[in-house]
């Protein structure tokens, strides 16, 4: 058997027994930090079970996996380097002063800063935690959001989940420099009140941008999924956030557009219009028929108020003599918003409207023009 006398021999500063218990909590937690990591999330899960009854444990677990291990991990070193006492009592700093006339001597030891190193690294882990915890409450309620029929809870889970994370952050910086860096909270609070002005006017952009947003959810001009038209872009909005809005163009490219000229530009929500209105001519030949030209008007019109996706209101005339066609106009609106099937109905009209001019016997004009030569003099013998 070992001799207990063994263990307590010195060496470089440090019991073995110290030696020994040092490596078994290190070796211990990592090789079940991981597991310790899963179980502690799976503890955490029960707790968040009634926000959303059926939520996937395992988008959980996977959220809070990390966090949570790098945590324990902390933990273990720092319980682990607690167990020796050389170097951590060697004092690396110092300095002489005088408090009230009399010297005063000011030091700093190894295990003072490894306690800070740690508490702050305990702290980033925890509020780290926090923000995975934020992130998979904003994604039950975008699943809850998903079987709504409503758009705006669609818009506004990201936007709390995108404050709720900011303020998180700012409560972090708080709590780091007032339990690691021994700061004053309130003071650097009032300060900042002080500065507020300064702060506010260098940010006039951010700030305007910012009220923008909370603008456009009071007054929901849109809301996630709307058609939009702002001064030259048209496309679907994908996201609202505090500084900008986000638009998927029909060409499919992403536009950031900044939410001070989202109010304050005009704007057309095309998702809100119940219609689509189409106009445009028809060309045909000059040398087509008078009830040819009505024929064919009134087999248009009759089509197209007979079709199910447009109304029926449907005005096809004569509009104008043209420099090379008779031009008849064809005005009627598609009850269908969404931009794919309008485009599938506009096309199935187009190619009706080409089957009844060629079922008439008539013919679509083209830019022409025609030439007459006449010959003035003395005919020849």
């Amino acid at each position: 058997m070992v001799n207990a006398e063994f263990f307590t021999q010195q060496f470089l500063g440090n019991s073995i027994q110290n030696y020994c218990i040092f490596a078994v909590i290190l070796l211990f937690g990592l090789l079940f930090k991981r597991l310790f990591s899963r179980l502690l999330s799976k503890l955490m899960f029960r707790l968040f079970m009634r926000i959303q009854t059926g939520a996937d444990p395992k988008i959980f677990i996977d959220l809070l996996m990390r966090p949570v291990e790098v945590l324990i991990l902390f933990v273990v070193v720092y319980l682990a380097i607690n167990q020796l006492d050389y170097p951590l009592q060697e004092v690396i700093f110092r300095r002489s002063t005088l408090v009230n006339s009399l010297p005063s001597v000011f030091e700093i030891t190894l295990i003072e800063i490894i306690d800070n190193v740690f508490l702050f690294l305990f702290i980033v882990s925890s509020f780290w935690i926090i923000l995975r915890i934020i992130d998979f409450i904003a994604y039950v309620f975008e699943y809850k959001a998903t079987l709504s029929e409503s758009k705006t809870d669609s818009q506004m889970v990201p936007f709390i989940k995108e404050l709720s994370k900011i303020l998180t952050i700012v409560f972090a910086v708080f709590v780091i420099l007032g339990a690691v860096f021994k700061l004053n909270v309130a003071t650097i609070i009032a300060g900042l009140g002080i500065g507020g002005i300064a702060v506010a006017l260098a940010a006039q952009d951010t700030l305007q941008n910012l009220l923008g947003s909370f603008t456009i959810f009071a007054d929901k001009p849109f809301v996630v999924g709307d058609l939009v038209r702002i001064d030259k872009f048209e496309g679907t909005i994908e996201k609202v956030g505090f500084r900008s809005t986000l638009i998927r163009t029909l060409d499919k490219t992403l536009v950031i557009i900044p939410n001070k000229k989202m109010v304050d530009s005009p704007l057309e929500n095309l998702s809100l219009r119940n219609l689509r209105r189409m106009k445009f001519n028809i060309g045909l030949k000059y040398d087509t028929p008078v009830d040819m030209m009505k024929k064919i008007s009134t087999e248009i019109e009759t089509f197209v108020n007979n079709h199910p996706a447009t109304s029926p209101d449907t005005l096809v005339s004569f509009d104008s003599f043209g420099e090379s066609a008779l031009n008849i106009q064809v005005l009627y609106f598609i009850e269908i918003v969404d931009y794919n099937e309008y485009m599938h109905i506009r096309e199935d009209i187009n190619y009706r409207i080409m089957q009844i001019v060629s079922e008439n016997g008539a013919g679509f004009a083209f830019p022409s023009q025609t030439v007459y030569n006449e010959y003035i003099g003395t005919k020849a013998e």
